[in-house]
């Protein structure tokens, strides 16, 4: 049983002839040394105890210090990853509306362009149909002319006159 300071105060030694009994405060002394060697010893562990915590607290405060940086970093770097997602994006759409209108620009060209060579075609077709339109009247006039009449009267007179010949040929 260990002494407590309770123990060691309230101890009372025995009076002999030449005072207190020496045993007696020899074996209260052995006890005390007992006692204190223990808590030492004790004492010593604890310390050693306390002082491979405060070297686990050391490395896992070094730990959490390190992940904290590390977390920050992470932040900082998919701020910045983030930062430069949105200036491509932004340089992405840019080039794109630029391409829209330049096709844009290059169908609306073209439409008009298309559209003048119709109207072009439409000209051409009209100045086509008065030429053919005064051709047809002009051969139609020539037709119409008394030189067809003269034309296939001389051939049938034309025709006659070679068959006299040959007629008068053969006999």
């Amino acid at each position: 049983m260990a002494l407590t300071p309770l123990d060691i105060h309230n101890k009372e030694f025995t009076r002999g002839f030449r005072g207190y009994d020496e045993d007696e405060v020899n074996e209260f002394l052995d006890q005390v040394i007992k006692d204190y060697e223990s808590v030492i010893r004790e004492k010593k562990n604890l310390e050693e105890k306390v002082s491979q915590l405060e070297e686990k607290l050391g490395h896992f405060s070094n730990i959490e210090e390190t992940l904290n940086k590390s977390i920050l970093v992470a932040q900082e770097t998919a701020e910045e990853v983030k930062g430069h997602a949105n200036k491509e994006s932004k340089l992405i759409l840019k080039e794109a509306e630029k391409n829209a209108d330049r096709i844009i620009n290059e169908a609306l060209s073209k439409s008009r362009r298309i559209s003048l060579e119709v109207e072009e075609l439409k000209k051409q077709a009209k100045v086509f149909r008065t030429r053919l339109k005064m051709m047809v009247e002009a051969q139609l006039d020539m037709l119409e002319t008394d030189d067809w009449d003269e034309l296939f009267n001389e051939e049938i007179d034309e025709e006659t006159e070679y068959e006299k010949e040959l007629a008068e040929n053969n006999s």
